[in-house]
């Protein structure tokens, strides 16, 4: 059987432990269990006289519902995962199988497209353009869903260009699923990660009966290693991908869950959302000025969210040959474009700690002034 590998994942796999900075994760500093639970002794308490036992499947009754506020929808809706990656994948093997037909935003993060090409599914894009900053072409949308289209996929806010849709743009992805009856899966992994407002990104969810939203503690909440994501999907649909959850996982962590219900209480959630936000712009702010220094080398569509900067290079090398030297010659690792579906683009994560962010990009401004000398 042919198989299509996940090539961002397998590149950060086999790299990011090699270099002195990490650039190509996707998030910002992570958060340490001390700050995360802060002076809270109750929850400390609580943690320490946690029984390591198997946790209910589906996710603790609290933590589903604190997720479905996160949404707007019912603990019903929810199914809590490991992380947004188990989200997608079981969400995609529910709803598509061989000779389906799939629409995919890009760029984007190509995990759902390499799981429906892996089901037998046809894959077709709908771009976000470069030229209007990276918005979305609706009218390819539209000529890209057809009658017997399954699932349209969307990132919102996008990863690696920072996009947020607007009403209107969501109003017309919805549009035109609905025209056909497909499915919409909506990875809403990065609401709450906005760089220039604080309000949160609007979900997809109840714009649509069929509606998949996914997201995770990983991006705004800043908790990767809790490795603790989840669906909201109608109950229907989220019966068939927690069958499809005890064939993959069984369940998530019984710690994880516990610190994800310390997570997602109001009071934390502002508190984290504040933090990262921080981060975000203070890391933008930074890459800005090393983009405007290059000397016309780089040049970037400023995003709206996300600790991403999905910055153009302008030399003729392929991403992968330009983010290989960065890597052999900068030490330090960053997504190459063509691992998101778009050329002559590196990733760029931004949200760090500024001395850890400023040594890594005078690693990358050494690799660049080598490949441009050559």
């Amino acid at each position: 059987m042919s198989f299509t590998p996940f090539e961002l994942e397998e590149w950060q796999s086999r790299y990011e432990h090699t270099v002195a900075h990490n650039l190509a994760d996707s998030g910002c500093h992570p958060v340490a269990l001390g700050e995360l639970i802060g002076d809270d002794s109750a929850a400390l308490d609580r943690l320490l006289a946690a029984d390591l036992h198997y946790p209910p499947v589906g996710g603790t009754d609290a933590l589903r519902a604190l997720i479905a506020g996160w949404h707007g929808a019912a603990a019903g809706n929810v199914l809590v995962t490991v992380g947004a990656a188990e989200a997608n994948a079981v969400t995609v093997a529910s709803l598509v199988g061989p000779g389906d037909h799939v629409v995919v935003m890009e760029p984007g993060y190509r995990q759902v497209r390499g799981c429906a090409l892996n089901a037998g599914a046809e894959v077709d894009p709908f771009p976000l353009d470069p030229g209007r900053g990276w918005r979305p072409d609706l009218d390819a949308l539209d000529r890209a869903v057809r009658p017997g289209t399954k699932l349209v996929a969307v990132t919102n806010p996008n990863n690696p260009v920072g996009t947020i849709l607007t009403p209107s743009e969501m109003d017309a992805v919805v549009a035109a699923a609905d025209r056909v009856g497909a499915w919409i899966l909506a990875d809403e992994v990065y609401r709450g990660t906005e760089r220039l407002t604080d309000e949160v990104t609007p979900s997809f969810w109840g714009r649509y009966d069929k509606v998949v939203c996914v997201g995770s503690l990983s991006k705004a909440f800043g908790l990767p290693g809790l490795r603790l994501g989840w669906l909201v999907a109608p109950p229907e649909l989220t019966e068939a991908a927690w069958r499809r959850h005890e064939y993959a996982t069984i369940s998530a962590a019984s710690l994880s869950m516990h610190l994800a219900e310390i997570a997602l209480r109001p009071a934390t959630v502002d508190r984290l959302l504040t933090r990262n936000r921080a981060l975000i712009r203070e890391g933008y702010a930074r890459l800005q000025e090393w983009i405007d220094g290059s000397d016309g080398l780089l040049s970037i569509v400023p995003p709206h969210a996300t600790a991403l900067g999905f910055v153009r290079y302008h030399l003729p090398h392929s991403s992968v040959e330009v983010a290989h030297a960065i890597r052999e010659h900068g030490d330090v690792l960053v997504g190459a474009g063509a691992h998101f579906g778009v050329e002559h683009h590196l990733r760029i994560t931004h949200g760090l700690q500024a001395d850890y962010l400023d040594a890594a990009l005078d690693g990358i401004s050494r690799a660049l002034r080598k490949l441009h000398t050559v």
